[in-house]
């Protein structure tokens, strides 16, 4: 259902992966959040003067405040899809993730709001007559709440915008804290008991918590968090099916908004190679990321000497004590200093960064295992925390 009234107001939609496409569907479930809370302001209002309830009253205006966050929403699509300037030559995509943050905050304003409310009422109780029609106008409420939330769903699942499934938990809460409402109102009908003060409290806490989640989950974005797994695993797999990349290390992703994606990688490649061909495999596998995955991909070339039968053995006996010493730890970027006294073995350890040791902690341990091998080896090493140490780094 949800697909079908957005193919039609939305030409494309679901179906063609565009930036213009998706920032409309991204207004439109904007509009029609405008269109349901004022509808739903209009009829708790209606609701609340009939009953007398200040909880159905205050209810009503939290719909009017969701008016607000769809505004922010709309609004927020329509900044991001901004194109690239001067200022920000990146673009403005990631204002759909501030505008996410915005109606977050608003979440956590209205839980503390009700929160407050609920208190009063706990501490002076008024009276309330639920007429049938006011309880009708609730019901039908929740269930136009409830549609939003599976709305809004669906619309992020569609377009993956963290904005719109804020909004889709936004009215969850509500559909829950009307439904708390309801629930009071049909005790306060049949037992003269009123509950909506202790009822709404509770509803405040589970919404003010949802809030907090909210501010974190639409926030990190802003921060910067990791690249996932999958995508890391991907990248991988593809830059090692071209011929002459033998290894990986030091991938780093950025994302600038939906379809902003920039990432820099170093690839090993052999030192012996005429570097004109290596910088021909590069370029074309920059150019392959950016058409078929839509990643602005940029390679630090590493020439790393192959046809050294020494340095080869003594790089894979480092690696195997690697694994023994550090295990889930990866070496990249190794090459030996040979000399008469004493011999440097430079290289880098990727660890992750939920590992406990210090970086010169773990130094002195892989120092002492490659002594092991041979007293005149000395390490140069550094250490990279990484967020996941992919396995298929080199």
């Amino acid at each position: 259902m949800f697909q079908k009234i957005m193919k039609a107001l939305v030409p494309g939609y679901g179906e063609r992966d565009e930036p213009a496409v998706r920032e409309k569907s991204g207004r439109v479930a904007g509009a029609v959040g405008i269109a349901t809370n004022l509808l739903l302001f209009a009829i708790k209002l209606l609701a609340g003067f009939l009953s007398g309830s200040v909880a159905v009253m205050a209810d009503a205006v939290n719909n009017l405040t969701d008016s607000g966050s769809s505004i922010v929403m709309l609004v927020g699509f329509k900044l991001a899809g901004k194109p690239a300037d001067e200022k920000h030559p990146f673009g403005h995509a990631r204002i759909e993730y501030l505008s996410g943050v915005i109606v977050s905050f608003i979440v956590l304003f209205l839980g503390l709001q009700l929160g407050m409310t609920s208190v009063q009422k706990i501490l002076a109780p008024q009276p309330a007559d639920f007429s049938a029609l006011a309880l009708g106008i609730l019901g039908v409420s929740v269930l136009i709440k409830l549609w939003q939330c599976f709305f809004y769903r669906s619309v992020g699942r569609t377009i993956h915008s963290d904005t719109v499934f804020a909004t889709s938990s936004d009215s969850r809460n509500d559909a829950i804290a009307t439904t708390v409402v309801l629930l009071g109102a049909l005790i306060t009908r049949a037992t003269s008991v009123n509950l909506d003060g202790v009822l709404g409290l509770a509803v405040a806490v589970f919404i003010v918590v949802s809030g907090v989640k909210l501010i974190m989950e639409t926030g990190d974005p802003l921060l910067g968090v990791a690249p996932d797994a999958e995508l890391v695993k991907k990248i991988y797999e593809k830059i090692l099916s071209y011929e002459g990349i033998f290894g990986i290390h030091d991938l780093t992703v950025h994302n600038y908004g939906e379809g902003k994606c920039f990432a820099s990688v170093h690839c090993e490649v052999p030192a012996e190679r005429d570097i004109l061909i290596s910088h021909d495999i590069i370029d074309n596998i920059e150019r392959d990321f950016e058409t078929e995955l839509g990643i602005h991909l940029v390679i630090h070339l590493d020439p790393v000497v192959t046809e050294d039968e020494r340095t080869n053995k003594l790089r894979e006996q480092v690696r195997s004590l690697l694994r023994a010493v550090v295990p889930g730890a990866s070496m990249h970027d190794f090459r030996v200093v040979w000399g008469v006294t004493h011999s440097n073995i430079v290289f880098d350890v990727a660890v992750p960064f939920s590992l406990q040791e210090s970086d010169q902690q773990l130094k002195a341990r892989i120092d002492q295992a490659v002594r092991s091998l041979d007293p005149s080896y000395r390490t140069v090493l550094i250490i990279d925390r990484e967020s996941t140490v992919n396995e298929l780094e080199s």
